[in-house]
């Protein structure tokens, strides 16, 4: 039981590890999850559009995008993006591998925004696309200015959980070898276990995922229970009066 307690929760290596974990660890893991869901954002919406398009050709090339990269694991996804582009001369972040991450990491993220944005718009009523169009906006006026804006309220809690699933798959960016001051949360720890033989970093890291994920999943919980019942509270039923109690008169009233 002591060489349990002193391999996972060894109290000078958590003093050690909590201040860079929340200094630097928790600051770029929030920093490449929350560019990867702007990224993901823009691109899913892109996406479910074309999902959505009665043009085949439109079609084919959103589909293969979304079916290829939910297809692959996102370590292999992170690899290629990561380390592949670089070496083949493609190097739109030059050496940056925090640019890459943020890529590789938004791009799974879209893939899974084009079918959540998806189901969300469909979800939708034909009817305010038709009533838009006779008002004579166009096809793409009307989607972006009534129909969009109502898919993605519906899928408000799905977006959020895409987010929580951003911030863990943050950790695979340790692969591209981040520089000191960019190092995420697992990278840190990952480092200080190699270092040390000791897995009480990894624990540390593990507990500042948690402070990230469990509120956020409270709050997922909480937006698709208000979105569900819109916002009303269950109203409780009327106290029954005592036996004996003279019910209350008009005037009273």
């Amino acid at each position: 039981m002591h060489l349990f307690l002193q391999t996972f929760f060894n109290p000078d290596e958590l003093l050690k590890a909590f201040p860079v974990l929340l200094t630097e660890g928790l600051r770029n893991t929030l920093l490449i999850a929350g560019l990867a869901i702007v990224f993901g954002v823009v691109l899913g919406v892109l996406l479910a559009m074309m999902l959505l398009s009665h043009r085949r050709w439109v079609r084919l090339p959103a589909r293969i995008y979304v079916d290829v990269f939910r297809g692959l694991p996102a370590i292999v996804t992170v690899s290629l993006v990561g380390l592949g582009l670089p070496s083949a001369g493609i190097r739109p972040f030059g050496r940056d591998p925090l640019g890459y991450a943020v890529l590789a990491i938004g791009l799974i993220s879209a893939a899974y925004l084009a079918e959540i944005f998806r189901s969300g718009i469909q979800a939708v009523p034909a009817g305010q696309l038709s009533a838009a169009r006779s008002l004579g906006m166009s096809y793409l006026t009307a989607m972006r200015v009534i129909v969009v804006p109502q898919g993605v309220r519906n899928v408000l809690p799905a977006l959020a959980g895409q987010f929580i699933i951003d911030i863990k798959e943050s950790a695979l960016v340790y692969l591209l070898g981040l520089g000191l001051g960019q190092r995420e949360l697992y990278f840190i720890a990952q480092e200080r276990q190699a270092a040390t033989y000791n897995s009480s970093a990894l624990v540390a890291a593990g507990a500042c995922y948690l402070m990230l994920t469990i509120p956020l999943t409270f709050l997922v919980n909480r937006l698709d229970l208000r979105l569900r019942t819109g916002g009303r509270k269950r109203n409780k039923p009327a106290a029954t009066p005592a036996v004996g109690t003279p019910a209350p008169s008009v005037m009273e009233v």
